[in-house]
């Protein structure tokens, strides 16, 4: 769980205007700079360094192995003398000897393999430990970073990094290590071993590592770039496909599939071209590896029969020469290849690494400060807040709300409303003033000890994949079951889980598709219930139920707000007539505050509002929309016949919903 945990919802959103952040053609763009592949390669690595005992343990092994994998050749070569040298001196083969041979060779490759079992089970473990830490390292971070950086970057692209890159680093470590350990400790025995044969065929079997190096270095200079490419692409697409899926309906809706598709195709194909070519040009390590391999391969049997001929070498140690020719290229080969894997693990863990690199929020302050007692007191001194250093969005702004009062904030979208309780959370710091609870400076508190005593429902309802009940109970996983009960008959939640097919044990599937929008709202209203927070904090908490179920959540909300303190935003000026205080936002300020008589009567920005949503009447509906593009509305008395209207904020009040005077006042 994040530091958020405690509070009732995910984080906020911040405003579409404003100068916030998530805006403009940079946002969730990935980074293109060319991937670093050494220091990354040495940092990759390094996250070995917990498992350094088994890794030092994994390389004695790993010698143990290749040592004997590599002493059994010569040793075979000496059957293959014996025999020759029966037939040829006419005295018989010493098939005692030969024997002896044969079980020294069975026994040293036996014991190779033991050896190389018992490597690879422990690297499988501390391979796979080591990404488990790797993980935890990145969940960790998913909770210390600012709501800014996640304004900044798509949710497909954040996804990508900690679930197709890490995967991609823990497959890179798997198939790495091992070969990496074997396939060095097997050229450095295997040259050992023909330089004791002969160092002139040592010689011309030493000549192919400079060309396999030369080879494998062209190759990977033209091949690091795509490998970058390729998961950069595999993000964005990703990106594309996430939000698409998540906003299927609206693509329907719109008629943009066809856009949608043609998006998706040129992202597909930008990932296609990049993994074709990362793939392609990296491919061509290993059979150009192994060319090279089968010239040394023919330039040794053609010297080493030359010199057998002559009597200068017996032929079991040509025959062992020429398996150590083979056996030396094979792991020249394996590293090439390896290294196409090894560029495409690393050009991921850059990513992840850029990922917990991130600048953290900033630290609590220590020793924290608690207020004494918890009443609800919020006091804002001078607040002053951007998005956008260049474009404030908030300056001077000061006001009061006393315990057990409900403050209303009104205004236009980008008004600065969202990021007002924002602030209160502490999802964003204040470039300047303060903001006291209690007479404490939140700042000088813990976010966990803030955000438990602060209960948010935000407009965009978040459900998590289980059960109601624990949805419910998320705002307080310490919740009694008859608290649980009270908080979902208060927030009428029990009106409709009883009609679900396991009642509070219905499991919420994906996207929460198997209860409606309204209901999943007033789950987390149940949420909040069960917190009992100091601060309330609702966001247009009643904008996705209809008319009749909205009264009898605002009824249910008078008891939520006793003795504690209420921010409620609002669009329909109706849900917040009778707030102790109503605010009135423009541009991150307040330009008018009072009750909502006080304002109607002051004819100021609120009661052009109010009169927008209600009461400007027109002579005629069908008369065009006048000539500042203004939309006309619908008069009092069409309201009164069950005409539906269209408030400001776009929803609709159905037909039975009754006469706005006529409304029970909450």
């Amino acid at each position: 769980m994040s530091d958020n945990a405690k509070s009732t919802t995910a984080t906020a959103r911040p405003p579409a205007r404003g100068g916030g952040p998530g805006h403009g053609p940079a946002a969730g763009m990935p980074t293109e700079k060319a991937m670093n592949f050494g220091p990354s390669l040495k940092r990759l690595f390094a996250q070995l360094a917990p498992e350094k005992g088994l890794v030092y343990l994994v390389v004695v092994l790993g010698a143990g192995s290749v040592a004997l994998s590599v002493i059994g050749p010569k040793v075979l070569g000496n059957a293959t003398t014996t025999i020759y040298e029966g037939f040829v001196t006419g005295e018989g083969i010493d098939f005692a000897a030969l024997h002896r041979i044969l079980w020294a060779v069975v026994a040293i490759y036996v014991v190779s393999a033991i050896l190389g079992l018992a490597q690879g089970w422990i690297l499988n473990g501390v391979t796979q430990r080591t990404v488990y830490r790797l993980r935890q390292r990145v969940e960790e971070k998913v909770h210390s970073l600012p709501l800014s950086y996640f304004d900044r970057h798509t949710r497909g692209e954040l996804l990508s990094r900690v679930t197709n890159d890490i995967d991609n680093v823990s497959q890179t470590l798997q198939q790495t290590l091992s070969q990496l350990f074997t396939s060095v400790l097997t050229v450095i025995g295997v040259l050992v071993m023909m330089i004791w044969i002969s160092p002139l065929l040592a010689l011309i079997a030493v000549v192919s590592i400079p060309l396999t190096i030369v080879i494998v270095a062209q190759v990977a200079k033209r091949s690091q770039v795509k490998f970058v490419d390729q998961w950069k692409y595999t993000g964005e697409l990703n990106g594309t496909i996430e939000e698409t899926y998540s906003g299927h309906a609206l693509v329907k809706v719109f008629g943009r599939q066809a856009k949608t598709q043609e998006e998706f195709d040129t992202k597909n194909e930008e990932l296609y071209k990049a993994s074709f070519g990362a793939q392609f040009i990296s491919g061509i390590i290993m059979p150009a590896a192994m060319f090279v391999g089968n010239l040394v391969y023919v330039a040794v049997a053609v010297v080493g029969g030359i010199m057998v001929a002559g009597g200068s070498l017996p032929i079991g140690d040509v025959q062992a020469f020429i398996q150590y020719s083979r056996q030396f290229q094979q792991p020249l080969s394996q590293l090439g290849s390896m290294f196409n894997l090894l560029q495409s693990g690393v050009a991921s863990a850059e990513r992840v690494f850029e990922f917990v690199d991130a600048d953290d929020q900033s630290e609590d302050r220590e020793p924290a400060e608690t207020p004494e007692k918890f009443r609800g007191r919020l006091q804002f001194e001078d607040v002053r807040f951007a998005y956008d250093q260049d474009k404030p969005l908030i300056t001077g702004l000061s006001l009061t709300a006393e315990p057990g009062k409900t403050v209303a904030i009104v205004g236009p979208t980008g008004a600065g409303k969202t990021t007002l309780v924002n602030l209160i959370m502490r999802f964003y710091e204040l470039d300047g003033g303060r903001i006291t609870l209690d007479g404490t400076d939140i700042a000088h508190m813990t976010r966990d000890d803030l955000r438990s005593r602060t209960g948010m429902v935000l407009q965009d309802a978040w459900l998590f994949g289980g059960t109601i009940r624990e949805n419910i109970a998320y705002g307080r996983p310490d919740a009694t079951e008859e608290e649980i009960l009270d908080a979902a008959r208060a927030a009428y939640v029990d009106r409709f889980v009883h009609s679900l097919p396991d009642g509070y044990e219905t499991v919420i599937d994906d996207d929460a598709t198997n209860v409606s929008v309204g209901e999943r709202q007033l789950i987390t209203i149940a949420r909040a219930f069960v917190a009992r927070p100091s601060v309330l904090i609702l966001d247009e908490a009643t904008s996705s139920v209809d008319t009749r179920t909205e009264l009898l959540v605002q009824h249910a909300m008078e008891d939520l707000r006793k003795d504690r303190t209420s921010f409620v935003i609002a669009h329909r000026l109706s849900t917040i007539r009778d707030a102790d205080l109503i605010l009135v936002m423009e541009h991150g300020d307040i330009v008018e505050q009072g009750s909502h008589e006080e304002l109607i009567a002051a004819k100021g920005a609120y009661s052009r509002l109010y009169e927008a949503q209600f009461a400007a009447p027109i002579d005629d509906v069908d008369d065009p929309a006048p000539a500042t593009g203004e939309l006309p509305t619908m008069t009092a008395n069409a309201r009164m016949a069950g005409t539906p209207v269209m408030p400001v904020d776009g929803t609709t009040e159905g037909d039975d919903a009754p006469p706005v005077e006529d409304r029970p006042r909450t």
